[in-house]
């Protein structure tokens, strides 16, 4: 791309998690997770979170005219201990999907929202591939 081409992308300003409860899903992502809470959208039921690195915004989609089905992508959260991150939240109530991954670079811990979407706590602890080119 030349530099007189514009990129018609040029970033990701957030993902949305669909939720049934927005007030539920906001009480697990804020108060559970920890995510800093940043903005309701007007009257709505939706709002976002921050990660540090990527914006959640978890909205009821039959408030904007969609169906409810829960996300089949999982959002990777990155954490500096995944044991400590998962044993606090299971204290807090939050079930995982089997024992801790460890891929041979990150270690990941599969659970779910309130909403069954797919969450991991993830810490890669290996340097990145070197890439071609």
């Amino acid at each position: 791309m030349s530099e007189t081409e514009a990129r018609l992308v040029t970033g990701t300003d957030f993902v949305t998690q669909p939720v049934q409860d927005y007030d539920a899903a906001a009480k697990f992502y804020g108060e559970t997770l920890g995510l800093d809470f940043a903005k309701r959208w007007g009257n709505r039921p939706a709002g976002e979170f921050e990660t540090g690195s990527l914006t959640i915004a978890l909205m009821q989609p039959e408030a904007f005219g969609m169906e409810f089905r829960p996300s089949t992508s999982a959002i990777a959260l990155h954490v500096e201990d995944v044991e400590a991150a998962r044993a606090g939240l299971e204290a807090k109530g939050v079930e995982f999907k089997g024992d801790t991954i460890d891929s041979g670079v990150c270690l990941q811990a599969f659970f779910q929202d309130v909403d069954g979407n797919p969450l991991i706590l993830h810490n890669r602890y290996a340097p990145e591939p070197k890439r071609p080119g």
